[in-house]
């Protein structure tokens, strides 16, 4: 089974952290979270992925190059989800294959989607579940997507970011141009085919849209079951840390980083090999 890994974009929202990492390399619990989709995918049985990056594609390159199993698709201008996907064409084949945003952490199996969507007869498949803040996919009664947006008919749900597709779909996008993969959904519901939404539940799910979305991933791992370990403290290998550090709540110091004497920090990630000034005192944010 194939899958492809959407590690492209700018993460505008994130600024200015993403202006020197690319959202897919951000270290959740020290870990780029990437490495951990990418686990993810093996453990279902995704033997061959495929990951595209254009934003600091470099820093992608030089983490993921010689990866067993792993082919980077370097983007020289912004193609966008679907343009990236249609750029993949030659790589998918013809079987359906799984593709997930590089951008979120979740629980969900993406082998039991495949298999789901691959006994459907679906065209597309779309992971959605119901959540709020992001409810704009129209379904009608019987889980088929009508629409997007929120003027449209039916029932509301989000899309997850993870969707199943048939590799035709993507020939009607001219190659070489920024297109939205959901403009691609669009142009085919016009036209009679069967787009579908799973319906998942009783899952944990977050994308890192914003910062204040990357500190609530690592309050969630550190503090809420069933993620959290003894402590919510987290420290990587090599931490340089004074006696007198305070800190409350929940903290998260990547590797090598070095934190300065009579220091304060309460909910905030630090990043691997970040340098904390003596007396600094901060809460919800990150270091880097």
């Amino acid at each position: 089974m194939k899958a492809m890994i959407l590690a492209a974009g700018f993460g505008t929202r994130l600024k200015p952290y993403s202006l020197l990492r690319p959202k897919p390399l951000f270290p959740v619990l020290d870990r780029p979270l990437i490495l951990r989709l990418m686990a993810q995918l093996r453990e279902a049985g995704f033997s061959d992925i495929l990951v595209n990056c254009h934003h600091l594609r470099e820093q992608i390159v030089a983490r993921l190059g010689g990866e067993e199993g792993i082919r980077l698709q370097e983007e020289t201008i912004e193609l966008g989800t679907g343009g990236g996907m249609r750029l993949a064409l030659d790589f998918f084949g013809a079987e359906p294959v799984l593709v997930t945003n590089g951008d979120i952490f979740h629980t969900i199996d993406p082998a039991r989607i495949y298999r789901a969507h691959c006994a459907s007869g679906a065209d597309a498949t779309l992971v959605l579940h119901d959540y709020p803040r992001f409810n704009n996919v129209s379904v009608d009664e019987r889980g088929d997507i009508i629409g997007f947006g929120e003027s449209r008919a039916g029932k509301k749900l989000a899309f997850t970011g993870i969707h199943v597709l048939d590799p035709h779909l993507l020939s009607i996008i001219p190659p070489g141009i920024f297109c939205n993969i959901i403009d691609c959904y669009l142009y085919w519901l016009e036209r009679g085919k069967r787009i579908r939404g799973h319906v998942v539940q009783g899952h944990f799910w977050t994308d890192m849209g914003t910062p204040q979305d990357y500190l609530n991933l690592h309050r969630v791992l550190l503090t809420e079951r069933p993620f959290k370990g003894p402590s919510p403290f987290y420290f990587g290998n090599g931490v340089k840390v004074e006696h007198d550090l305070r800190h409350r709540d929940w903290l998260c110091v990547g590797s090598e980083a070095r934190i300065g004497r009579n220091c304060r920090l309460d909910r905030v990630v630090v990043w691997d090999g970040a340098l904390v000034p003596a007396g600094t005192e901060l809460q919800d944010t990150v270091i880097v």
